[in-house]
């Protein structure tokens, strides 16, 4: 017999692979050939071919993350937590040869449906981090290329900053805004496919597009990047509830490639269209008229509305009723008001790009080199550029992007500045459209420093880091974000040998390290980092102990943020993998050189391990935060499979001798 098996966690790290593991030494015992493939992070490793899929008797997927099936459609299918696959691996196994498998048909309920599988996640943060993943390319895409278009070709004049017809740059510009008007249909798109599975694509797409074209429902701004949220998550729990129907057997294979995608679209175009677009569309026009009353008699009021509603949802309908007044008013000679809009237009984008770069704790690697592009954005006036950030964290976000851009509208009104063409940021002031630059100037900064502030200290320490979704101090990601990116696809995936190169900071001077080359474990493990005895009765107590190990060992800097890396993880989710092991590990400035250190604690201590064991064998990997490769993934990855073997945990358990614990750890490769 033939069995196919597929093992994944959220964070694609440790029990992946300790799954992996144990399937393969069950299969072994059982007499049952065989082949696993992992799904982690550090890429998809022994990938099934088509003959595999064929020959094979039953596929087994034992995952808490998303898992495309599509290729087994036909095949005896086993669909399992990552847990089992660890825990009871002969037992599926023996279900498989037993025949008491469904097979599996295009319309079954997949690994993402499976919410027991995951109980630890939010289904609906994971499903609005899977559209904005899909959706932040084409932000970046759209908003760098017209804003090259705006500085290269851009000419003021009455009618606002123009690119000249025929240019070059007017080329650039419109596949830059071609990138745009994608954007919240692949937002919607991909919310509904991570609820519905593929059957939701196509739904998600058409609702999302119709979100973004009010001239569905008559109205000049449509519906934005909020109305594409609604869209995405209304067409996949439409399409979701079509699936559970059930029909003829002969109607089942057209299921998922014609009837839910045309009922869903349908349903979803048809409540957009005459229950949720025609009433926004009212409501964007009577505050309109709301504005344009106000103008002469509030003028800080009138300032705070506009810095609110630029900000809200940067770009879309509320946006866009403020930024038309602001536009229309230019046509009557008031450039005042447009100058107060030119602020609040650039705030989120540059306050969300200085504290994504600014503040490490805050905000994941990948987010603060995003947040690049995001600040270069701003000082072109394009607000989409800080949507990213606002959709994964809308509550802590928006309010403080709002704060930042009604304190900066108020600034430039005080500073009388005025703005004569219908755009936005220093770019304007720059091209000569701004009076009272320096106000202007003035008024950008104070905005964008109350939002830093606001957003800084509103928002989470960032607990977890992987090379895909990564995050202050640590190496594991949590998922959703955690499936955000994948990992380079040119990455050593299954090398034997990997080597760490990194960058470590001293005195604010990055100096690169050799590059150690790890192809077992003892490579970042020496006698001196093996403790047979560690004293410590609590987890927080043993993480100090070996952190001491690590520090007058060289490895670690005493007045480093190390041990903030460690607790950030843990707070994300125990590195107590169960059977009496533990495996903390983070990433920080302060690491001076990869390195494991071993300890061992008889009685052992609690780690909120997942099987309610208390940990004994505790490795804890550091690495410095810079690291270029991915060898601690590889280091995870060898301790997961060893420390499957019963006979080496017991092994490492009765040693007496650093140099007998040093040479069982020297087999771990």
């Amino acid at each position: 017999m033939k069995i196919l098996a597929i093992t994944s966690c959220p964070n694609g790290i440790a029990h992946t692979y300790m799954a992996a593991e144990n399937l393969q030494k069950a299969g072994a015992k059982l007499g049952v050939e065989l082949k696993i493939e992992t799904q982690g992070s550090i890429g998809v490793e022994n990938q099934f071919t088509e003959q595999d899929i064929r020959e094979a008797d039953g596929i087994i997927i034992a995952a808490d993350k998303t898992v495309v099936k599509d290729r087994f459609v036909g095949k005896k299918l086993l669909v399992v937590g990552v847990q089992d696959g660890i825990r009871h691996p002969e037992e599926l196994i023996q279900r498989m040869m037993k025949g008491d498998v469904p097979v599996y048909q295009a319309q079954s309920k997949s690994v993402e449906d499976t919410e027991e599988n995951r109980p630890k996640q939010n289904p609906i943060y994971r499903h609005l981090m899977n559209g904005v993943s899909y959706m932040v390319p084409f932000i970046v895409i759209g908003g760098l290329l017209i804003a090259i278009a705006l500085t290269m070709g851009g000419v003021k004049t009455p009618g606002g900053l123009v690119i000249p017809e025929g240019s070059i740059w007017k080329t650039i510009e419109s596949i830059g805004a071609a990138a745009f008007t994608f954007m919240v249909p692949i937002l919607a798109g991909f919310i509904a496919m991570s609820i519905a599975d593929r059957p939701g694509l196509a739904p998600g797409m058409v609702g999302g597009f119709i979100a973004a074209n009010g001239s569905f429902y008559g109205s000049e701004a449509g519906a934005g990047f909020i109305g594409g949220i609604i869209a995405g998550f209304l067409a996949g729990y439409v399409a979701l509830a079509i699936k559970k129907i059930k029909v003829p057997r002969s109607l089942q294979p057209i299921m998922p490639i014609i009837v839910i995608p045309v009922l869903a679209s349908l349903v979803v175009g048809l409540i957009f269209v005459f229950v949720i677009g025609a009433p926004v569309a009212d409501l964007f026009e009577a505050l309109t008229v709301w504005l344009a009353g106000m103008q002469g008699t509030s003028s800080i009021l009138l300032a705070l509305i506009l810095g609110a509603m630029i900000s809200f949802d940067m770009g879309g309908p509320v946006n866009k009723v403020a930024f038309l007044f602001g536009s229309a008013m230019i046509g009557e000679g008031n450039y005042v008001i447009m100058g107060q809009i030119a602020v609040a237009i650039c705030v989120p984008p540059i306050a969300m790009g200085l504290a994504a770069m600014i503040n490490k704790r805050k905000f994941t690697p990948a987010e603060r080199e995003a947040g690049k592009a995001t600040f270069t954005m701003g000082l072109f006036g394009i607000t989409e550029g800080a949507i990213p950030f606002a959709a994964q964290d809308p509550l802590r976000v928006i309010p403080s992007i709002m704060v930042g851009s009604m304190a900066g509208s108020v600034v430039a009104m005080f500073g009388s500045v005025g703005d004569s063409v219908a755009h936005g940021g220093p770019i304007v002031a720059v091209l000569g459209a701004v009076d009272n630059v320096l106000m202007f100037f003035l008024a950008v900064i104070v905005g964008a420093a109350v939002s830093v502030i606001m957003v800084s200290l509103l928002k989470k320490d960032v607990a977890a880091e992987t090379p895909a979704v990564v995050g202050a101090g640590a190496i594991e990601g949590p998922a959703g974000a955690g499936e955000a990116s994948a990992v380079d696809a040119a990455a050593p995936m299954a090398a034997d040998l990997t080597e760490v190169a990194s960058t470590v900071i001293n005195n604010g001077t990055a100096t690169e390290t050799p590059a150690i080359r790890v192809e077992k474990l003892t490579d970042i493990v020496t006698p001196d980092l093996i403790n047979l005895n560690l004293v410590g009765t609590t987890q927080d107590a043993v993480i100090d102990e070996m952190i001491g190990v690590l520090e007058r060992n060289g490895a670690v800097r005493a007045d480093g943020d190390f041990k903030q890396a460690i607790l950030a993880r843990e707070q994300e989710s125990s590195t107590g993998i169960g059977m009496n092991i533990a495996i903390p590990h983070g990433k920080s400035d302060a690491v001076l050189k990869p390195s494991v250190v071993f300890g061992i604690k008889q009685d052992g201590v609690d780690w909120k391990s997942l099987d309610g064991s208390e940990a004994k064998l505790i490795f804890m990997i550091a690495v410095p935060r810079n690291s270029k490769q991915n060898a601690h993934l590889k280091v995870l990855q060898m301790l997961s499979r060893k420390l499957m073997d019963d006979d080496f945990r017991e092994a490492l358990l009765a040693v007496t001798t650093k140099e007998e614990a040093y040479q069982l750890l020297d087999q771990v490769h």
